[in-house]
């Protein structure tokens, strides 16, 4: 049976009625326990509708339904309970002296028991890994450690739905790698729905669905194999395809037959000795 969490029934937004259409008559499901990870160049639309989800704007045209409740001024802050934000400055969301304050922040605005906060304090620290720098000051942390801060100050919260807008941008590789890790093994563990707002493809391999937007509308649906497999489509519309898919093109390209398009180097390698032990 089906379990939409999130629903999009023709959306269409603009920031002013003498500006141009930002979101065209967008029309997409999220269900319970799903990772969508939204693509895009800069200005396709995909920033909104994270903010769209999380009640910040709402459309002029077509109608939201989070958890069962379609999105309204009304109802605006029953579904900000719902739905988690990480933004790509982490300092923008730093309110506390100490690391814990920081998580403790949120609870403490929905009045959630002293007793039951520290336990969630304990339990999203760890779960991020920076269980250890409870009492260090944010700004003393390296770009990825403020993330994983800023996931758990989210997770705190106990949303059904986490969005990481741009999360990553600021981060270097491999405080990226390291991001994206955390937030697949809290999706595992704690169910959530995860949405990744991103313009970077390496990001998506380990999603469930990725929707790629383009000038406002969807332009594709599909698992990330199949979007991989549309190398000159996606850089048309101006989005970097990995390395690892340009490489396979190659490698075809010389006579080498990859038996399915790779979302990673391992899947690469394996399929090179698989081809290797046969000859």
């Amino acid at each position: 049976m089906s379990n939409k969490l999130i629903e999009f029934k023709n959306v269409s937004f603009r920031y002013g009625e003498d500006e141009p259409w930002v979101l065209k008559n967008v029309s997409f499901a999220i269900e319970d326990d799903e990772w969508v990870a939204i693509i895009g160049h800069n200005g396709s639309g995909k920033s909104t509708i994270a903010k769209l989800i999380n009640g910040l704007l709402f459309p002029q045209q077509g109608e939201i339904i989070i958890a069962g409740k379609k999105v309204t001024e009304d109802t605006v802050w029953d579904i900000r309970k719902e739905v988690g934000m990480v933004f790509q400055n982490p300092d923008n969301q730093f309110v506390g002296a100490t690391v814990q304050d920081d998580v403790a922040f949120g609870m403490e605005n929905r009045g959630v028991s002293r007793e039951v906060m520290i336990e969630r304090i304990n339990q999203t620290l760890k779960a991020v890994g920076m269980q250890d720098y409870r009492l260090t000051e944010p700004h003393r942390l390296s770009g990825g450690q403020k993330q994983r801060v800023a996931i758990a100050s989210v997770l705190a919260i106990s949303p059904s739905v986490l969005i990481l807008d741009e999360a990553t941008a600021m981060l270097d590789p491999s405080g990226r790698k390291e991001i994206m890790q955390t937030v697949s093994q809290l999706q595992d563990k704690q169910g959530l729905s995860l949405i990744t707002i991103t313009h970077d493809l390496q990001e998506v391999v380990q999603a469930d669905r990725v929707i790629v937007m383009n000038n406002g509308e969807i332009w594709d649906e599909a698992v990330p194999r199949a979007i991989f497999s549309k190398k000159g489509e996606l850089r048309k519309i101006g989005l970097d395809v990995p390395f690892v898919a340009i490489l396979a093109d190659a490698l075809k390209e010389a006579g080498i037959m990859i038996s399915q398009e790779p979302l990673n180097h391992e899947e690469l390698l394996e399929d090179l000795w698989t081809l290797h032990s046969k000859t």
